[in-house]
Formats: structure tokens, sequence, C-alpha cells
């Protein structure tokens, strides 16, 4: 097989390894990285093995071509209906990053427009270049988000900032982005996904119970009620106290040496 592949041959979706670092790319510059229903498809598979791998302990998610994903394939939606979505389960890619049992970090670059911008949102932490732009622009074409961005923008922008944006469908700058508490981190352009892969790195380095028990206060949490959220917290702190990695980690911090943690 040639080593120079054409567009047509090549995946729009390829994985990396980084140690215990799983890295997905979407790889389809030439559309800006749109999210068609193969792109679509091929994140689920590639989130799906990077979970049930035991030597990955975090996942970052980004584009190729210094863009994140401009948005959802316009063309493969123009004459789809109601029922096509339904049958087709356009949203599922969406659920499956959220209920994902590894953090996924977002390495923004670029644009990430409609459902790239929704992409980003339902990842754990956005890292994103100063000169990105995300956006929730669905309105202007006669839809409105569909992946999440009403709700995810909402409990973390408000709501008075989330109907300005979807409502005019406005683009939104990476600074303000971070203002708004859409974005975790701003860095400079170019090195989004250095700095991702930095704090991936940082939490393969934790003790693998607490990290997910963190998620899921996190996650559950942010639809409970403030006495229901601490009552979860709680629990899930106390249970922490029956894993050798809570052994292992407060053995380690008196004596003074660095923890050995395996996740159990």
């Amino acid at each position: 097989m040639s080593d120079n592949l054409t567009q047509q041959d090549k995946a729009p979706v390829r994985q990396e390894r980084h140690g215990g670092v799983g890295v997905i790319v979407i790889d389809r510059p030439e559309r800006k990285n749109a999210l068609n229903s193969q792109v679509k498809a091929l994140l689920i598979q590639n989130l799906r093995e990077l979970e049930q791998d035991a030597g990955i302990g975090c996942i970052v998610l980004t584009g190729a071509g210094g863009c994140f994903a401009a948005g959802s394939d316009i063309v493969e939606m123009s004459n789809m209906r109601p029922t096509d979505h339904a049958l087709q389960g356009g949203d599922q890619v969406f659920h499956v990053l959220r209920t994902l049992g590894k953090p996924v970090i977002a390495a923004v670059e670029g644009y990430a427009l409609g459902g790239g911008c929704e992409l980003a949102l339902a990842c754990d932490i956005i890292i994103a270049g100063e000169g990105a732009t995300f956006g929730q622009p669905e309105i202007r074409v006669g839809i409105m988000p569909g992946g999440g961005g009403t709700q995810r923008l909402l409990r973390s922008a408000g709501k008075y900032k989330t109907l300005l944006w979807s409502l005019t469908g406005e683009r939104i700058p990476a600074k303000t982005a971070y203002a708004s508490n859409m974005v975790s981190e701003l860095v400079a352009d170019g090195n989004a996904l250095e700095r991702a892969l930095d704090v991936a790195r940082q939490i393969c380095a934790m003790p693998p119970l607490a990290v997910r028990a963190i998620r899921e206060a996190v996650r559950l949490g942010a639809d409970a009620s403030l006495e229901s959220g601490l009552a979860l917290e709680r629990r899930a702190f106390e249970r922490l106290f029956d894993s050798e990695d809570q052994k292992e980690g407060m053995q380690a911090f008196i004596e003074k040496r660095k923890p050995v943690f395996k996740g159990r």
C-alpha cells in the first residue's frame, strides 16, 4: 500500500499513545474536522478502546490542522428527518463522553463551533489556545443545539450568556469563554495539546479510584441540591478509606516519599 494515502483512504479519526495518555485526533482538515456520522462512530470506537485499556489513565481529544471541530456536517444533516436522528443516534458520542470511566481533556485550537463546541463541553477539562473560537451557531441554519450545548452552557456560563450566544449564534472568543467558566485554562496558540498532555500526565499519576470518585461527585452533584451533593461527596470520601491507595498515599506522605498507586 502506498504511504501517500488520499483523503478518501485516510481514516478521519486516529489514535495516538503518549505513555499512559491516549490521544484521539479528529483528522478531517479539508472540512475543518466537521462531525459527520462516520467521525462520530469512530470517536465512540476510539473512546471505548481507550476506556478498556488498563494502561491508559487519561484521554486527550483534539483536532488536526489547527482546528478542533468546526461543527456538525451540514451537508450530511441538510436532508435528515427526525427519525434519521433517532435511528442513527447522533447524540451517542456526547453520551459516551459524559459517562466514560476515564477523564477526557479537550485540547482546542482554532474553531470549536456547533457540535464541535458541544464535543468540547462534554469533556471534563478544556484547554484552549488564546485565539480559539467557540460558539453555538445552529440557529443561523434554522435549528438549535442538539448535543448538549444549551444545557452545558447553562451550567457553566449561566442563563443570560447562554441565551445571548444561542439566540444570536455569535462566536465566543476563547478569552470570553474562559472568563465565563467554559474553558479551564488558556495557553498560547499552538500549545493546547502540549498543555493538555501535561495535565493528563498529572492525572495519570494520581490514584485511579480517587480520580473516578471525584469525577462522579462533580458530575452527579452538578444536577443535585447542595445537601444531596454534599452527601454524595461524603460517601465517596468515606469509601476511599477502604482502598490500598489511601493507605499508600498517607504512609508515603508520612515517610516523605513518592507514593506508588495501584488503583485498588
